[in-house]
């Protein structure tokens, strides 16, 4: 561990020229102490640190000097694949691993690269997560990506809508969506897909297993994506929308709202246009829908209006100033 440290500080120096020592020890997540010790020991190995003082003093080595001990690790290697998603590196329990193949690659590269690299860092940076939700707790995340890595069948524990249940699954792969870790694994012959954050209890069972053949993990999640959203839109909502409603469609529907947007016919003498939406169920249409609020009328299907008609009756009782809803004419009786 002290080596792979050692390595690191050196490849930082290289990199980044002069440090001081609390931002080495930022660097390495270890104290200012250690990083005090770790200098000593490269000096003593034959490494030329040198140590300037004063306000832009710091840890420097000697002009000329490059080490070309770069090799990569086969976990280094392996975490450069999520060089873009340092968050999620670091769920998977890679992200010393992706820092150290990221000083290694940076030595190893010629300079010219080298500062190309650290600008494109320095002014690109990807946020996985989506906006205004919590990512899942994952705790279970790291074990499972060791399963999948090894090829190990898991025991789990796992919460699912309709209740609780215990499988064991082999794990084929992870996919992070949206900010959300979701495993595909294989049970009863048959690839599935569960959210990692729902997983209750994991146990490794240390036996292996063969991947089927052919398994694309990439091909899978996009059929098994293009199924859900098929089954998701189990109806097509016709809608009237205000000016204002039109702007909020592509935000609150996203891909099926611009696209029924583009398909619309003539706005009115009001702005108003008429489009054609995909919605969920009519429970989950019902509060989609009401979201674009009174700038938007459901024209059908007839269940649809019925129901968001309801929907907003019950929601004047509830806020009636006095009581029941007088201004509808209504009674405590009527409701």
């Amino acid at each position: 561990m002290r080596a792979d440290r050692l390595l690191s500080l050196l490849l930082l120096l290289q990199n980044r020229g002069r440090m001081t020592a609390p931002e080495l020890a930022a660097e390495l997540e270890v104290s200012v102490r250690t990083v005090y010790r770790d200098i000593e020991a490269l000096g003593a190995s034959g490494v030329p640190v040198r140590a300037d003082r004063g306000p832009a003093g710091g840890y420097r080595l000697m002009d000329g000097y490059r080490t070309r001990l770069t090799g990569l690790t086969d976990t280094q290697a392996g975490s450069l694949f999520l060089a873009g998603a340092p968050g999620p590196a670091h769920e998977l329990g890679l992200g010393a691993d992706l820092a150290a193949a990221q000083l290694k690659l940076q030595a190893a590269l010629p300079a010219e690269l080298a500062d190309r690299a650290r600008r494109i860092q320095a002014r690109f940076h990807l946020d996985a997560p989506a906006w205004f939700r919590d990512a899942d707790p994952v705790p279970h995340l790291a074990q499972i990506a060791q399963a999948v890595w090894d090829q190990h069948v898991l025991r789990t524990h796992y919460r699912r809508w309709g209740g609780e249940v215990h499988r064991e699954l082999l794990p084929l792969g992870l996919v992070l969506k949206g900010g959300i870790w979701y495993l595909v694994a294989q049970v009863d012959e048959t690839a599935r897909t569960y959210r990692v954050g729902r997983f209750l209890a994991v146990e490794n069972l240390g036996e292996g297993f063969e991947r089927p053949a052919g398994f694309d993990l990439a091909a899978y999640w996009e059929e098994s994506s293009s199924r859900l959203e098929a089954a998701l839109h189990r109806q097509t909502a016709v809608v009237r929308l205000s000016p204002r409603a039109r702007k909020l469609l592509p935000m609150l529907f996203g891909t099926a709202g611009t696209e029924a947007l583009t398909e619309a016919g003539a706005a009115d003498a009001d702005g108003w246009v008429q489009v054609h939406l995909p919605v969920e169920a009519q429970a989950v249409a019902v509060g989609d829908l009401l979201r674009l609020g009174a700038g938007a009328e459901v024209l059908g299907p007839p269940e649809l209006r019925q129901a968001l008609a309801e929907a907003v009756a019950a929601l004047a009782v509830r806020y009636a100033p006095e009581g029941p809803a007088t201004a509808l004419g209504w009674t405590a009786h009527d409701r």
